[in-house]
């Protein structure tokens, strides 16, 4: 037979735990004369619904057992879908061991994922590890040549049509579905070696492997030329995979890139303090704490009025319809809370491409999970950054120790630091930030971005000066040389917090006592590349 056939579906063998459009998808199989075998728990629906299959135990001649854990694990399971029908010696096997071909296996899997997401036991999600699902859809789906694999119910109906137009499954078809059957078992072991991993608490594994489940095909990446998709690993944590968008233009692999970046940055904030961050290209231009969100935007807002156009904004409480109004105010792409009101809803639905998500809660900043970033030929994978600040025993290394004001502001700053590119320099003031410096090659040259942010920001609010005056300073990693301390001096900075662990930690000191500074050490470094 050549590669390219029809092949027409005599047989089919159905094993699946996602029922959802199974029963019509058999039945018209069954009116167009096809034989369906089926698995206990597929059998038991199929007979309620009237629709003729046989029990996988006339098949093989062997009852399920060991719990349904030996069920489909048969030669002449696999045997019919494995055989090379021209090959003589595979039609001969056949004949002598009284294996039938099977032309069509309908087969999805154990949730495992979702009971990982559950909260499940041990005992309970290893049994939840399929074992005949994904032995039989690799069977069939490497003989697609003969044989048509279904594991996912979204395509049925394509399968239908073909059948229904041909009397079978073309060579084409076949191998796409074959493709995603491949994929499918994939994503499916990733998830469990995944798991075994993190349980056992051994992430020095041998090998490593990634999967996910395509949400989203975009319209292109970061930049037209380049093809993207976004694809959900089965993480439950709140944030972009999880949000529902409630109005809005499909979002960018740009928008997506940022929005997990401010919503990420919003959560380190404990919600009993309303907290707004603006983002734009990854990073902050404007975050603050406030008596509520829309005071708490407002002051983000005056950080840097002019980055913040077209950016994302993210909140760590309900989007309210006083702040919805104000943000509707400057071109914004993508605004993201746990929650909206109704009227917050209504607000934000008369900018029609504007995007509304909404995440169900913040997510935990202090969660285990994996960071992944490809390299040429290969991956480089680290644990999340998933301390802060608070975590630190802070050491106050200055004659003068910071005020009660400047300390809450410095804790402010090193939890914004956290979350902007190395070489990161924040400064606050008064619950806000006042300037940012990101990703310079110089820390020095932050700490100027940083400054020349503070006046660009005091002349766009009619203030003489610079808005760094009296603020204080985090940076995300030591100042190797006084001159980082120096450039924060000369934008008027009156307090620092930084790691610490550099090998002239004393001249720095001695820097900062010489300015009148006070400093705090955190001993954690944030580098975020």
């Amino acid at each position: 037979m050549p590669p390219n056939a029809v092949i027409p579906i005599r047989r089919a063998l159905v094993s699946v735990y996602d029922k959802t459009g199974v029963a019509d998808f058999l039945q018209r199989l069954a009116e167009l004369g096809v034989e369906i075998v089926s698995t206990g728990g597929t059998l038991k629906l199929l007979a309620a619904e009237n629709i003729p299959a046989r029990d996988i135990s006339e098949l093989t001649g062997m009852p399920e057992m060991m719990d349904g854990r030996v069920k489909t694990l048969h030669p002449k399971v696999h045997g019919g879908l494995l055989a090379v029908r021209d090959t003589p010696s595979h039609a001969e096997a056949m004949g002598a061991n009284g294996i039938g071909g099977i032309d069509l296996l309908v087969s999805n899997l154990y949730p495992f994922e979702a009971t990982i997401a559950s909260g499940a036991g041990y005992d309970e999600i290893i049994e939840q590890i399929d074992i005949g699902g994904p032995a039989m859809t690799r069977s069939a789906a490497k003989n697609h040549a003969y044989v048509t694999v279904i594991v996912d119910p979204a395509d049925y109906a394509a399968v239908l049509a073909e059948i229904e137009a041909t009397g079978g499954v073309p060579y084409a078809m076949r191998q796409r579905l074959a493709a995603k059957a491949f994929a499918r078992t994939a994503a499916y072991d990733a998830a469990i070696s995944g798991w075994f991993a993190t349980t056992l608490d051994y992430p020095e594994v041998s090998y490593r492997a990634f999967g996910g489940t395509l949400r989203e095909v975009m319209r292109y990446g970061e930049n037209p030329h380049q093809w993207a998709a976004f694809y959900a690993n089965g993480d439950t944590r709140p944030g972009v995979a999880t949000a529902t968008q409630l109005q809005g233009k499909t979002l960018s692999y740009n928008n997506l890139n940022d929005t997990d970046a401010a919503f990420e940055l919003v959560s380190e904030f404990d919600p009993a303090f309303a907290a707004v961050a603006i983002i734009k290209h990854a990073n902050p231009c404007g975050v603050a704490t406030g008596t509520d969100l829309i005071d708490a935007y407002r002051k983000a807002l005056r950080c840097d009025p002019v980055s913040a156009f077209g950016g994302i904004v993210a909140m760590n409480r309900e989007l309210d319809a006083a702040t919805a109004e104000e943000i509707v105010k400057v071109f914004t792409e993508v605004i993201v809370a746990p929650s909206a009101t109704p009227e917050a809803v209504a607000t934000v639905a008369s900018k029609k491409n504007l995007r509304l998500l909404v995440t169900g809660a913040l997510a935990d900043p202090k969660a285990d999970g994996l960071a992944v970033k490809s390299v040429a030929g290969g991956m480089l994978v680290q644990g999340r950054d998933n301390r802060n600040v608070d975590d630190c025993e802070l050491r106050v290394v200055t004659r003068r120790a910071p005020t009660e004001s400047e300390m809450a502001d410095l804790k402010l700053a090193a939890k914004v630091a956290k979350h902007v590119k190395s070489n990161a320099i924040v400064f606050v003031k008064d619950g806000a930030t006042v300037g940012v410096g990101a990703g310079q090659m110089s820390r020095v040259d932050s700490a100027r971005v940083a400054h020349r942010k503070g006046i660009d920001a005091a002349i766009a609010a009619g203030v003489e000066g610079t808005l760094t005056t009296g603020s204080v300073v985090a940076s995300d990693a030591f100042f190797p040389f006084p001159d980082g301390l120096e450039a924060l001096v000369e934008a008027g900075a009156t307090a620092v917090i930084q790691p610490g662990g550099a090998m002239r930690d004393d001249l720095v000191i001695a820097a900062a006592d010489a300015a009148g500074l006070a400093m705090v050490l955190t001993g954690m470094r944030h580098f975020r590349h």
